[in-house]
């Protein structure tokens, strides 16, 4: 594909049929109409200025899918989720200098989470994504800069968000693709370069941070308060040895012999108390309606009483639980009360809440009355699915979130620069997945292991699509299997993402 000049790419990014309208999407609410700026910081581009050798332009750029149904059904946020499809991209890239290489990243295209429908299909969501995904590959493809995967990732950002107005209107989709969606569509192509620029260079991705590969300080992205600073200072040149491994509860997850309708043997844990002795289990997500107080309340002591009686981290340490109400409270007030009464209850599992997870609808600006200040005098209170730029960040922040979910399926790119602003501003830290598998399972782990002071990291396709890990077990057993409740993330410091 013939590549563009800067110029003349954005020129077609937001007026060619191939990428669509651009600037139809703000960082907040789904079809809502503002700017299609980059992470929020004040400088208007991306990769700019004289190329480094060491900058890469990209070359080609090639998808495919890889399909599965969940072991057993999941339920979070009301819905229920019974398939999956995952999006692997494979670029090529050329430095400056001319050296070639190749990079690879992938993500499980999780539209039930990112694009949620009251009106539209599972197939529906799915298909717009997958559109979105093969128009997001010929814009990487015919940018033509050459930068470091942070500056082209952020200069991309105005041609994804209007290629996505693009499939919403061609396809004549009941609701607009929102950021979040394109976000997480997006996230495997910016893990493909970020991968590639790493091998390319023979260095581990996450250490090409700093100023012998970055053109910007962190205050070219973040703004005047990070003028200086230099983004290799928040990430961890080695990664951490291990990590705790939360393990989700769904709400359809049974409890006990006794809630199996019908077992799977498979020869895997189907109960919690089975899991929690097969991987040594002391950390625990609990996925809560936001509309049902009794059940929510009895789902969470239910949850601690089985860690206690199965012993969960007898042996490593307490055991701890977070919550995820998935943005189904109406109100604040619902959360307050319901941690009143969960204390009331047990002050054990009270005391043993390490975090919430964002209690109220995402759209922050059309429910400005969902303060946290409140509950995160309590608990850190975790922003996530509003989580999609530095602008949501600050908001959340003013709104009394006092922590930020990191994830690989926001991309790489914007997930680093996050987390240095989440570490200047001091706020609870921890590394979600999307049930990602297999690669995208490495990627995610990779980014939780070199980010100092993350709590945790999620694993959730050893649960639900454990299918889809074959063939990873053998190269990366620390990450693949569990058996002290930890993860040994020790072997991702390898050329790229880590992956191979």
């Amino acid at each position: 594909m013939k590549h563009l000049g800067r110029r003349g790419f954005l020129r077609t990014a937001c007026a060619a049929p191939l990428l669509g309208q651009a600037g139809a999407f703000s960082s907040g609410s789904p079809g809502s109409s503002a700017s299609s700026r980059s992470l929020g910081s004040p400088g208007s581009g991306g990769a700019l200025g004289s190329p480094r050798p060491t900058d890469i332009r990209v070359e080609s750029v090639s998808t495919h899918y890889q399909e599965y149904v969940l072991r057993t059904p999941f339920e979070f946020g009301g819905r229920v989720v019974r398939k999956s499809t995952v999006l692997t991209v494979d670029c090529a890239v050329r430095t400056v200098d001319g050296r070639a290489g190749r990079g690879s990243g992938s993500m499980l295209l999780g539209n039930v989470w990112s694009f949620p429908s009251a009106t539209m299909s599972y197939e529906t969501t799915l298909g717009a994504m997958q559109a979105l995904a093969e128009r997001l590959g010929k814009a990487t493809a015919a940018y033509g800069e050459a930068g470091h995967p942070i500056d082209i990732n952020r200069a991309l950002e105005p041609a994804y968000l209007g290629a996505a107005a693009g499939v919403s209107k061609e396809l004549r989709l009941a609701e607009p693709i929102p950021k979040l969606c394109v976000l997480v569509t997006a996230s495997a192509f910016d893990a493909a370069v970020h991968d590639a620029f790493g091998k390319v260079h023979g260095l581990n991705s996450y250490r090409t941070c700093g100023p012998d590969f970055m053109s910007h300080d962190l205050g070219y992205y973040l703004g005047p308060e990070f003028a200086g600073e230099r983004l290799d200072r928040y990430i961890l040149q080695v990664p951490v040895a291990r990590l705790p491994v939360y393990h989700t509860v769904g709400a359809l997850d049974p409890m006990g012999a006794a809630d199996v309708r019908q077992r799977v043997d498979d020869g895997l844990p189907e109960t919690l108390p089975e899991w929690i002795r097969f991987n040594g289990l002391t950390h625990f997500k609990i996925k809560l309606n936001g509309d049902d107080m009794g059940w929510d309340v009895e789902r969470v002591l239910g949850v601690g009483r089985v860690a206690e009686e199965t012993g969960a981290g007898r042996h490593a340490g307490p055991w701890v639980l977070s919550l995820d109400f998935n943005e189904r409270c109406a109100n604040v007030g619902y959360l307050l009360d319901f941690l009143h009464r969960v204390k009331e209850k047990s002050a054990l599992v009270y005391d043993r809440l390490q975090y919430i997870e964002q209690p109220t609808a995402r759209d922050l600006e059309a429910h400005p009355e969902n303060v946290m200040h409140e509950a995160a005098k309590l608990k850190p209170v975790v922003i996530d699915e509003s989580l999609t730029g530095l602008d949501r960040l600050l908001l959340a922040r003013r709104m009394g979130y006092t922590g930020v979910a990191l994830k690989a399926c926001k991309g790489q790119s914007q997930s680093l620069l996050l987390a240095a602003a989440g570490q200047k501003y001091k706020m609870f830290l921890c590394v979600q997945d999307l049930t990602c598998p297999g690669a995208a399972l490495i990627e995610s782990a990779a980014l939780a292991a070199h980010v100092p002071g993350v709590a945790a990291i999620e694993a959730n396709a050893r649960q639900f699509i454990p299918a889809a890990n074959a063939g990873w077990e053998k190269k990366f057993p620390g990450i693949f299997h569990i058996t002290d409740g930890t993860m040994d993330t020790r072997a991702l410091n390898g050329p790229g993402l880590g992956a191979g």
